[in-house]
This record gives C-alpha cells, structure tokens and sequence, in this order.
C-alpha cells in the first residue's frame, strides 16, 4: 500500500514559487516605479503599446512573471527561448513562424530568459525581425546590458530595471503564500510574524529565495496535537543556515554591530572587525550600507594620518555594487583590515565639529573684501577684492593676507596629530603658521 502525506496531493507537486506566480498585475508584488498606478511600464501594458524591451534586475525580482503577464495581457503567443539550449538554426525556426504569425495578424513574444548568456550571433539572428516587428523581444538580464548586450540590438529595446523587492513586499507575498489555496491555504500553519520577517530578510530581495525557504521550513514543521504545523525558529535556522536569525537591520541588534564594527576598526583590531562585519552580512545587512560605513570612517577616525584610507574604503564600496552578495564580501574585508591596521586621526573630525559649532553658535561673518571676487566696475569701486595677492606670485607661494573674518582671525579647527602621514602635515602647518606669525 502506498503511503500518503500531507505534501503527495498532486496540486502541490510544483514549487511554491512556481504555484503562486501571478497572473495579473493587480496580483504582482513590487516594482511600484514601474508598475505603480500611473506609472510608465503600467500604462505601456494597460494600452497595449508594448514594444521590445530588456528588463535588468537581480534574480527573483519578477522579471519572466512580469513577461508572461505582458504576454497574457496583449494576447500575445509567448514563447520561452533559452540561450543555453539552442542555437541560430533553433532562432530562425521561431522568427520563421513569428513571421508566419505576423502575416496572420498574431504577435509574437519572444521572451530570452538571461539575454545576456546569448552570443553575439545569436543577438544578432533576433535584429531584423525586431526591426520588423516580427516579434516583440522581452530580454531579461542579471547583468549591465550596455556591457552584456550588442549595441545595434539594445538601441531597439526600452531597458526598464528592476530593484530587489522590498523586505514588506516579501512579507506579504510570504503571507500570501500562507493563506492561498495555491501554497498552504488548506493547511493551519503557526508561525510567528518574526520569522516570517526573518525569511524576508534572508532572501535579500528574492522572492523565489523566500518561498523555497518557507516551502522547506513548512515540509520541516511540526505538527502539534490539535492538528496546527508550528514552524520553530530552530528548524527554520537551520533551513536558512543561518544562527543570526532575528538580525533585525532597523533594531538594536543593527546598532549594536555597526558599533562592535567602529570600535573594533578605532581599536585596530583587525580580527575582531572582520568578525563583527561578518556577522552583519550573515544577519542579511546590505554589504553597499557596511561599505557607506566605511568610508565615513575612512575620514573621520583615519583622516590625513593616511589618505589612502578613503581611496579604499570608496574602491571597496564600488566593488560592492558592481558585484554584490556574496563576492563582496572579500572587498569588504579587505576594506576593514586596511582601516584597522592604519594609524588613526580624527583631527579631521574635530576640525568640523569645531567649524559647524562656530557656524552655529556665531554670527555669520563677512567675507573679507581682499577674497572676495569684483567682476563689474562698482564693485571695484567698493574694494571687492582690494588686496588680494596671488599666491603663485610669491617666493614661498603664499600671501600675506587674511582669509578668515576679522572676528575669527586666529580661530583654529585643523590640529593635525602625529600619527602617520599627519606627522608631515603637522611640520608644515607649524612652519606655515611660524612664517604667518613673522610676517603679520
């Protein structure tokens, strides 16, 4: 006799991704810049005016959803063409009965899941019949299309992108997927709203991510003695492999490691910064939020003790959005390491606390007449600019003259330390300032 379970009805044997695309946009969850109520690829479907176009996003955003649903909406015959299991003779086949289609009055959507991974014959091979309005060529693409796809191609196509969904968008497509009789609507399932936030944030944007999370954590529940599946923060951590389950990325937790980070970076302790960093990206921080980090502190706690710090910790962040989760992190790292072991400075910071302070707290002061500018004749007249010396003009290439307003005339906010490259710094202000003092 064959066993039975819970999960062996035949409606359940698809994927739950799979079971709740949608099929309408009233049912499609994100992309609100774009399909939001008077939004332009929203009225481009609603009117039927669609013509070819690249959608590029990060996976699990929607994008062959929201090609089948452009499809089913202009009545359009879909078809599904795939770079890795066909080649020019497969494409001509389809252009051949497109053209077929065309002269019958069918429009054909021809959608190219991964557009990217087509060689250049094979982008080519789609051209002509997109100038003809053959076919209307939906390509989706991971990758920047003005690097992935042929210019000649891409210039006939609109690129809409698409962002990662939103934490809420994933919490209530998970929500969804709970109560639809479609995912486990026919089923009393218990989990708690911070689980469920958990997955969100697990998935980072991926909506294919969080359903397969919850279908496994669902198959792994426990089933209780009045007949309800409880799913246990346990089970689903080790569905997500993740032991920073609750990382809450708007919480005290969020804070608290950003913290640890600082401190460990100010405290030159490369181990533990590498530490509390990871524990951020395991806790499904944004790695481009962590490198903003950074650079901040790449001013304000290494500052001119070494300069090269900032060019780092920028380099670090441009690594991070051009390759996201989860190549970054090695960048990152890199970065991390680098602020530790540097000497540290923050007199660049003091500078402007004391300045803003001032600003603050002071009136706002002149700008002295000899610095200022005198671009018409009146001006002259009043002594805009009367004074001014070019300090290029000058043996030592600098002026005697003053630049702060009279009430601020020996004010200091730069103090440089002696702390790595500063040092140099530090002797150059002093003598700048002892040749100032003789002069004056």
């Amino acid at each position: 006799m064959e066993q039975l379970s819970l999960f062996d009805n035949r409606q359940q044997a698809a994927p739950l991704a799979s079971r709740l695309r949608p099929g309408s946009l009233n049912d499609y969850v994100g992309q609100k810049h774009l399909l939001g109520e008077g939004k332009i690829l929203r009225r481009l479907i609603e009117d039927d005016q669609i013509s070819s176009m690249i959608f590029w996003g990060p996976p699990g955003v929607g994008k062959t959803t929201l090609a089948r649903i452009i499809a089913e909406k202009t009545k359009a015959e879909f078809v599904e063409y795939s770079a890795v299991n066909s080649g020019i003779k497969e494409i001509k086949e389809v252009m051949a009965r497109a053209e077929e289609n065309r002269k019958m009055g069918i429009r054909t959507l021809l959608f190219a899941d991964e557009i990217h991974r087509f060689n250049k014959a094979q982008q080519d091979a789609f051209l002509p019949f997109v100038e003809k309005g053959s076919i209307i060529l939906v390509g989706a693409t991971t990758e920047n299309p003005s690097f992935e796809i042929n210019s000649a191609l891409l210039s006939r196509c609109k690129v809409f992108i698409l962002k990662a969904l939103e934490e809420e968008d994933l919490k209530q497509l998970l929500a969804h997927a709970l109560k639809s009789p479609k995912g486990f609507g026919n089923m009393e399932i218990a989990i708690e709203d911070a689980c469920l936030s958990a997955i969100a944030r697990f998935a980072n944007g991926d909506a294919r991510t969080a359903l397969n999370t919850l279908e496994m954590a669902v198959c792994n529940g426990r089933m209780n003695e009045h007949a309800v599946l409880c799913i246990e923060e346990d089970v689903l951590a080790q569905c997500m492999n993740r032991r920073s389950l609750l990382y809450d990325k708007n919480g005290e937790e969020h804070y608290n490691l950003i913290s640890a980070l600082h401190k460990s970076m100010r405290n030159s302790d490369p181990d533990a910064a590498v530490y509390w960093m990871c524990r951020m990206l395991d806790g499904g921080e944004d790695p481009l939020y962590i490198a903003r980090r950074l650079v901040r502190f790449a001013s304000e706690d290494v500052g001119m003790a070494d300069s090269n710090a900032l060019q780092t910790a920028v380099a670090a962040y441009q690594a991070c959005h051009f390759l996201g989760m989860p190549e970054c992190d090695v960048h990152l790292t890199h970065a991390v390491v680098y602020l530790s072991m540097a000497p540290k400075s923050n007199a660049l910071y003091q500078a402007c606390e004391a300045c803003k302070a001032d600003i603050r707290e002071l009136p706002a002061e002149p700008v002295p007449l000899q610095i200022c500018n005198a671009p018409t004749g009146l001006m002259k007249e009043m002594n805009y600019g009367k004074g001014y010396i070019y300090a290029h003009d000058t043996q030592e290439k600098m002026a005697q003259m003053q630049c702060l307003p009279d009430a601020l005339a020996n004010r200091r906010y730069y103090r440089p330390t002696d702390q790595g490259q500063e040092e140099k710094v530090k002797a150059r202000l002093e003598e700048i300032l002892a040749w100032k003092s003789r002069k004056y």
